[in-house]
């Protein structure tokens, strides 16, 4: 295994084929899922057929710039995965932050920590100039580690979704980070 970044305790790595059974249990988790899907899980056909692929097709493209397993430092347990990647396909300039981790990683910096490093890898290191980060109006704890890890709330807007899901009429919240703010 090929640590991509390592921080004080989480290894992110790339994805591999073997990576099926985690991710299906991630989106198979109706509370992680709460603010994506109202709770329904990502059929493991889709996580073969199209999640992963999307992964593993990243790298080729972007090479330091996608989605990354995130595990324990000590231990190795599976925790969930991060996402850093273009906004714009091609650009490095602007890079959107995401992350999902299982219920068992909540409230337990993790997701403070990853994003953080992220952060400072992208600013010192990958061209990045700005970073973004989405979710729910409602979801609280999301926008707790986007403030902690230095961004800040630019603008609420409604999306028109398919189908709605709990929470969805306070609409969603964009949150950024800019290089020049940045206080590493």
């Amino acid at each position: 295994m090929t640590a991509f970044l390592a921080t004080e305790r989480l290894v992110l790595r790339r994805f591999t084929a073997a990576d099926t059974d985690h991710l299906v249990e991630l989106d198979g988790d109706p509370e992680v899922m709460r603010h994506l899907t109202g709770g329904r899980p990502t059929p493991r056909e889709v996580v073969e057929g199209e999640l992963l692929p999307l992964y593993l097709a990243h790298y080729e493209r972007y090479g330091d710039l996608g989605w990354w397993a995130a595990e324990e430092r000590a231990g190795g347990a599976f925790l969930g995965w991060f996402e850093f990647r273009p906004t714009v396909a091609g650009e490095r300039g602007e890079v959107e932050l995401g992350y999902r981790l299982r219920r068992a990683a909540w409230g337990r910096g993790y997701a403070t920590e990853g994003a953080r490093a992220l952060v400072r890898r992208g600013f010192t290191g990958l061209g990045v100039e700005r970073v973004v980060a989405y979710t729910m109006t409602v979801n609280a704890g999301s926008r707790r580690v986007m403030e902690k890890s230095g961004f800040s709330y630019v603008r609420t807007f409604h999306e028109d979704h398919p189908e709605a899901i709990p929470g969805s009429e306070h609409g969603e919240v964009e949150y950024a980070l800019e290089r020049a703010r940045w206080r590493g």
